[in-house]
């Protein structure tokens, strides 16, 4: 499939949630056309209509093919040109005031990624997926009415195609739930204090859907399979009792996934919406449904295949979950457990595949028809017996025997580790670093792709590396930077690379998956039993630091981060298979240590990523993942600075066990989210060295020296200034070499104005 083959016009469908439907899809297309077409804009090589317009061929494909799979019931407004939760905010007019001089596409991508003189609004995930979004920012006087007409706008655009959708949006307690509240208002406010507001817009809207002729409309609320206090479930009511009331509106599907949504269940479920999914993948047991009995006047989108990993549904199990429910809903829909939109496009593009892992694999098309034949089997066999589906089993080998890691030798206590670091490294206060990655460029993805396609030889690729490597070194060098890196020019992804050298993983071609805007990630396949076979980044790691005096990181991706990423087998807990990640990342650490390497940089940025959503089940998650870390980085010897680098992730709610992976240095992003990680009570009484991001790499803005030495400031007035390192906030790889070195050296500029202040700041 492509983004303009759609076909002809079909004939028109029942509007219906039919007997199958789906959450979502995926809007990036099976080519990233999206991710090509963005970039371009942004680049000024394609207009704005152009963009639209690749934008319309991505939809009407989608359509297409869902429709093509079987699927009786099509949804829309799925597609979003960032991220559907900027989306939302454009709608309601929530649009700072800051981006209000610039037009509507314009302020849209500048709140996404900043303009010349405006930063973009904070960015973290989406749950606990690797998913990106763009947190709205809502105070007491922010604009909440209906502006927007992109809901609308999607369904005239598939009624021309033939098609008739049900428009998905993301609902109100959780867009407000999800927003922070703007700079200067009152200490008490939160941004669901504005919920009358934002349900008065939704009021409307779902009339405007209405005069549309739209018979149902999906809202998605994922917000309450998390902890939600009585005050939040009250709102929930609130708000569903009133757009319930709506007296000409579309019939509402309330979309609820990532986890059991607990006591929200009975409060939307006694509200007046027609239809609630439930996520039965992470979800509630049957039984917990059958106790509710305002469901037997709704409509149960059961989400019996799951949007999150790629495995091949067991359709027997699905079919012992769905048929007991038939009896205690109005009407049973077969659907996904959330939106396809976090699984690559199509497997059948994955002609490289061991024949036996393929067997066992779904992509989204491929979970498109398990939702479709398991609806099939369900009417052809609604009272049980072993039937014989059309789809193999799951062939997952069965479990094998767990094996715990050893209890890691433990390093000395950090004050023995960083006297006898300062005395090997011998750093300025304050030292200048970057997070890992300098900018991947055109030359170096064509080697990459040319190696693949065996039209370049290994040894030319290698010089090729080794030039960049020089490249990234002295432009470090030239800048002042203290502790150098040597830039992963051989590294295609932070996760991919080591997946690609260690045994146990598959990986894709053609697996891509949205991480925010243009971003996208190919997932490895975590199969089998993990170890690492060689020496990964050892030999690079060492020629860089041949070229230079200055010590150089050697950089690695730490284990849990590294599950978090891929795509992960279901035979074992999750917590063994870190354990075996961990073993193999240990063994890289020692022999980058064996090799002299001075600093080594072991990243988590997915710590925070895996918390469970539920309270009761952090602490032993926190437990086993801090304990993965300290097996992996365990490999060094006292005098070997540990780093690690967060971001993206709420870090503040892990602060705690960010401080006991007992690393030497942790870096964190901050610039993004304005510092706001630095109002939190643990930093103060963080002990060893923080280095809070003074650059928003994920802007193409050039921060001013200035700017970034306020920054510092801030730093040292909650940390000891011998304490504080300098970085941006994550890695430079999505940003161009004439970006990097401007804002590179406005970083140095301004730390070294804040060594020359020195003794104030004391």
């Amino acid at each position: 499939m492509t983004a303009t083959n759609a076909a002809a016009a079909p004939e028109p469908q029942p509007a219906g949630l039919g007997p199958s439907t789906v959450l979502g899809y995926p809007r990036i297309g099976p080519g990233r056309e999206l991710k090509r077409a963005l970039e371009a804009y942004w680049d000024g090589r394609l207009t704005a209509e152009a963009l639209h317009g690749v934008a319309r061929g991505l939809r009407a494909a989608s359509w297409h093919r869902l429709r093509a799979l079987g699927l009786a019931a099509l949804p829309s407004n799925m597609f979003s040109l960032y991220d559907h939760v900027l989306d939302t905010a454009s709608m309601l007019g929530a649009v700072p005031d800051r981006y209000g001089h610039l037009g509507d596409l314009d302020a849209y991508f500048a709140m996404a990624r900043g303009a010349d003189h405006v930063a973009p609004l904070p960015m973290t995930k989406w749950f606990d997926t690797n998913y990106h979004y763009i947190v709205p920012e809502i105070g007491p006087s922010t604009p909440l009415r209906l502006v927007g007409d992109k809901p609308v706008g999607e369904v005239r655009e598939a009624r021309a195609l033939g098609y008739v959708t049900r428009p998905v949006l993301l609902g109100p307690v959780t867009f407000l739930l999800l927003a922070s509240s703007a700079p200067g208002g009152p200490g008490s406010f939160t941004p669901i204090d504005r919920l009358g507001d934002a349900v008065d817009a939704y009021a409307e809207l779902l009339g405007v859907l209405a005069a549309e002729g739209v018979q149902w409309v999906q809202l998605d609320e994922p917000a309450l399979v998390a902890d939600r206090i009585d005050a939040e479930l009250g709102a929930l009511a609130a708000a569903y009792e009133r757009l319930g009331g709506v007296t000409d509106r579309p019939r509402m599907l309330v979309a609820t996934y990532f986890g059991d949504p607990g006591r929200a269940l009975g409060v939307l479920a006694a509200t007046p919406v027609e239809a609630i999914a439930v996520d039965l993948v992470r979800g509630p047991a049957v039984g917990d449904l059958t106790n509710v009995d305002a469901l037997a006047a709704k409509t149960l989108v059961a989400g019996v295949v799951s949007g999150r990993d790629i495995w091949r549904t067991d359709l027997h199990q699905a079919l012992d979950i769905l048929r007991p429910l038939r009896a205690h809903v109005g009407e049973l829909v077969v659907g996904t457990s959330c939106s396809l939109m976090h699984v690559p496009h199509d497997l059948d593009l994955e002609t490289d595949l061991d024949p036996a892992l393929r067997a066992r694999l779904a992509f989204a098309d491929q979970k498109v028809a398990e939702v479709v034949a398991l609806a099939e089997l369900l009417d052809r066999h609604p009272s049980g017996g072993r039937t014989q589906p059309g789809g193999a089993r799951d062939s997952a080998p069965p479990p094998e025997t767990t094996r715990d890691p050893a209890q890691p030798p433990s390093r000395g206590p950090y004050r023995v580790r960083a006297a006898a670091q300062a005395e090997r490294l011998g750093l300025p206060p304050m030292p200048v670093t970057t997070i890992g990655s300098f900018p991947q460029t055109d030359e170096l993805r064509k080697a990459r792709a040319a190696v693949q396609a065996g039209r370049l030889d290994e040894p030319e690729y290698e010089r090729q590396i080794m030039a960049e490597i020089d490249r990234v070194i002295r432009v470090q060098e030239r800048l002042g930077i203290d502790v150098l890196v040597h830039g992963e020019p051989e590294r295609n992804d932070m996760v991919q690379y080591f997946a690609e050298h260690l045994d146990g993983f598959a990986t894709t071609r053609h697996g891509w998956v949205q991480s925010y805007g243009s971003r996208c990630t190919r997932p490895p396949i975590l199969h089998g039993d993990v170890s690492r076979p060689t020496p990964i980044t050892v030999r690079w790691a060492r020629y860089a630091q041949s070229l230079t005096p200055r010590p150089v990181k050697g950089m690695l991706t730490g284990p849990v981060t590294i599950a978090a990423w891929s795509f992960v087998r279901r035979d074992l807990p999750l917590r063994d298979v870190v354990g075996q990640v961990a073993e193999a990342v240990r063994l890289e650490v020692r022999d980058l240590d064996a090799a002299g390497i001075a600093i080594i940089q072991v990243d988590e940025p997915a710590l925070r990523e895996l918390l469970p959503l539920r309270r009761h089940q952090q602490a032993e998650y926190l437990q086993w993942a801090v304990a993965a870390y300290r097996l992996a980085t365990s490999g060094a010897g006292d005098s070997t600075q540990i780093h690690t680098h967060v971001c993206y992730s709420d870090a503040a709610q892990v602060l705690t066990a960010i401080d006991a992976l007992d690393a030497d240095v942790t870096s964190i992003e901050s610039a993004r989210s304005h510092g706001r990680i630095l109002d939190e009570p643990g930093i103060a009484g963080f002990v060893r060295g923080l280095g809070p991001g003074v650059y928003d790499i994920h802007s193409p803005r050039v921060p001013s020296a200035d700017e970034i030495e306020e920054l510092i400031g801030t730093t040292t007035r909650l940390v000891p200034p011998e304490r504080v390192w300098v970085n941006p906030d994550c890695g430079l790889k999505t940003r161009t070499y004439p970006q990097v070195e401007a804002a590179l050296a406005n970083v140095v500029a301004a730390a070294r104005r804040m060594r020359e202040r020195l003794p104030t700041l004391r």
